[in-house]
Formats: structure tokens, C-alpha cells, sequence
């Protein structure tokens, strides 16, 4: 699996970002997806994840309200739209192939990057 996230880039606070991440393989529909961002001198978090069908979706709560995770599984996409950004929402975001069990989420393959800037 190689996934590609695209759509980063700089804004003002109260903007809005539409975040991409295009997948090979044939098997795209099958997967749990999941977005995540690291902040400069912060850890990775966690964003937010949507099931094989799009039917599913959780979100940490600082993406609650104003980030929405989907898939368009007929061209192996994964999406996140962010609206009323937050300086505090600069990091590079990340997708991945991920899954879940128990309570416990994992990470099967990260993506590449894409840097989200929001100036105040």
C-alpha cells in the first residue's frame, strides 16, 4: 500500500483546507483509514478514522465540529475537510492504513506528509 496526502498548505485562522490522500492498490475499500498530525517538538495524535464503508467515522476531540473525514472508494481516496482552522492546528497531517480492536487503534502504513499552516 502507498498513500499519498495532498491539499496542505498556508491560511488564516477561521479558514478552511480540503486534505487528500490518494492509494494504490486494489483493496482500498477494505481498509480503516485514518488521519493524523504532528505539531513542531509535539508527539503524533491522532485526527480522526472512518471505516471500510464510510459509515463510521470518530474523530479526537479537538477535530469534533470542525473536521470531516471521508472516502470516495471508487478512486481510492481518503479526505479531510477542516474548516474555522486554529493556529493550534498547524502540523503535518498524515493519513494511514489503519485498525482497530478492542479500543486500541493501530497503524498498519503512514503516508507522506502534507504540511497545514494557519497563521493567526
Amino acid at each position: 500500500v502507498q498513500l499519498q496526502a495532498s491539499g496542505g498548505g498556508l491560511v488564516q485562522a477561521g479558514g478552511s483546507l480540503r486534505l487528500s490522500c490518494a492509494a494504490s492498490g486494489r483493496t482500498f475499500s477494505s481498509y480503516m483509514m485514518g488521519w493524523f498530525r504532528q505539531a513542531p517538538g509535539k508527539e503524533r495524535e491522532f485526527v480522526a478514522s472512518i471505516n471500510w464503508s464510510g459509515g463510521s467515522t470518530y474523530y479526537a476531540d479537538s477535530a469534533k465540529g470542525r473536521f470531516t473525514i471521508s472516502r470516495d472508494n471508487a478512486k481510492n481516496t481518503l479526505y479531510l475537510q477542516m474548516i474555522n482552522l486554529k493556529p493550534e492546528d498547524t502540523a503535518i497531517y498524515y493519513c494511514a492504513k489503519v485498525w482497530s480492536r478492542r479500543g486500541t487503534l493501530g497503524v498498519n502504513y503512514w503516508g507522506q506528509g502534507t504540511q497545514v499552516t494557519v497563521s493567526s
